[in-house]
């Protein structure tokens, strides 16, 4: 059999293509921001993971700049290696003690940070559980680690259980979730896992990815918003959310830090965050430190936004994050509302099978804290406007 047969797969991109209702690739020509230049048009950005609205904030560009005068433009290694700046460093003390945390580790991507952490700590003898729902990076991380992988259904805290007792005693358990789920928005049950963990003797990892900057009073994420920041063993982020920037981190004990630094090949074998990366992080993150108000203010918009297009009898998955997704159920229809919405004026994401169940297709929304009231209420109006047509 020829390796390249599945390239058939290629006519159904093709024909949705030929369609004109192929929704992915856009080009932007502008920074991102809530509104943007996207193929020649001004649009209204409601697809961008850019939480607090820092990658225009002038602090995070001229940090970034500075680096790239001071340091050059790249590690030329890894960090095990050459690859280690002192703003590598910095930039990890900050993160630890702004999550109150020991240590924190960076990497080079929040991909490859789930990758570098899950299959360093978690090895043949031992097993993950996993909410069926967590990120893609969990799963492939999984599979890196040789460790047996359990599932369990989707924020369902009494068969989360049944799998622990399915475990047997003298195997190594990590429960692993995302903090807040990308696709839908809604927030794990962190009380109920942590009685678990302690329960069975396993230990948590959270992926606080759309966490950071998004939840709790000051912005530290998942395990603030329910005041378990101690119970949680390993934290794990983005820069390229909340931080406006790119790269991932890992947050916990000392000791478990530096084990990871030490055997994770993800890490010892991948160059290290380019300089202006490391500074426009640190830019960022010291925004979110000393203005922890634009944490309210990306839930104050949100909000907004959710009470409107409920007033409007727009189905939603109600959440209590910025991430508001809208019901389209066929995946057709949702290309065709992206077009729509793309063409007056407004981005939206698409979320079609098997990111979503078959018939659950989706407009992803997701919002910013500098988002204006104007902006949003003209992109409810165009939302409730291009439903309507595409249900005719």
């Amino acid at each position: 059999m020829d390796l390249f047969n599945k390239l058939s797969h290629l006519n159904l991109i093709n024909a949705v293509k030929e369609k004109g209702i192929y929704p992915y690739f856009h080009q932007l020509e502008t920074g991102q921001d809530t509104k943007i230049v996207m193929d020649g048009h001004d649009v209204i950005m409601i697809g961008s993971n850019n939480y607090l609205g820092l990658t225009s904030h002038p602090d995070v560009i001229q940090a970034g700049i500075k680096a790239l005068e001071k340091y050059g433009s790249g590690c030329s290694g890894s960090r095990f290696l050459n690859g280690t700046l002192d703003i590598h460093v910095k930039l990890e003390n900050e993160l630890a003690s702004f999550l109150h945390k020991e240590a924190a580790l960076t990497f080079s991507t929040g991909f490859q940070s789930n990758l570098g952490i899950i299959s360093a700590i978690a090895g043949r003898n031992d097993v993950i559980v996993g909410d069926k729902e967590n990120h893609a990076s969990i799963y492939d991380a999984c599979r890196l680690s040789y460790a047996k992988l359990l599932r369990y259904e989707h924020s369902d805290m009494a068969d989360l259980e049944a799998v622990l007792q399915s475990i047997d005693s003298d195997k190594g358990i990590l429960i692993v979730t995302d903090g807040v789920f990308s696709m839908t928005g809604d927030i794990a049950n962190l009380p109920e896992i942590v009685r678990l963990a302690k329960k069975y003797q396993a230990r948590i990892m959270v992926d606080d990815a759309h966490g950071l900057g998004v939840l709790g009073s000051h912005g530290r994420g998942t395990a603030e918003h329910y005041g378990l920041e101690d119970d949680v063993d390993i934290l794990m982020g983005t820069f390229s959310k909340s931080l406006a920037s790119l790269g991932g981190y890992m947050a916990a004990k000392a000791d478990v830090v530096e084990y990871v630094k030490h055997v994770s090949r993800p890490f010892i074998f991948s160059a290290s965050i380019t300089p202006a990366n490391v500074e426009s992080a640190r830019a960022a993150l010291k925004i979110l430190h000393n203005e922890p108000q634009r944490v309210k203010a990306l839930h104050d918009i949100s909000e907004y936004m959710r009470q409107g297009l409920k007033r409007l009898g727009v189905k939603i998955i109600d959440s209590k994050t910025p991430i508001i997704p809208i019901y389209t159920y066929e995946d057709e229809k949702t290309f065709i509302a992206c077009k729509l919405l793309l063409e007056r004026g407004v981005y939206v994401n698409p979320v079609i099978s098997p990111a979503t169940p078959v018939g659950q297709s989706l407009l992803r929304t997701s919002y910013t804290a500098t988002h204006t009231k104007e902006q949003i209420d003209y992109a409810m109006n165009q939302i409730k406007e291009v439903l309507d047509l595409v249900n005719a």
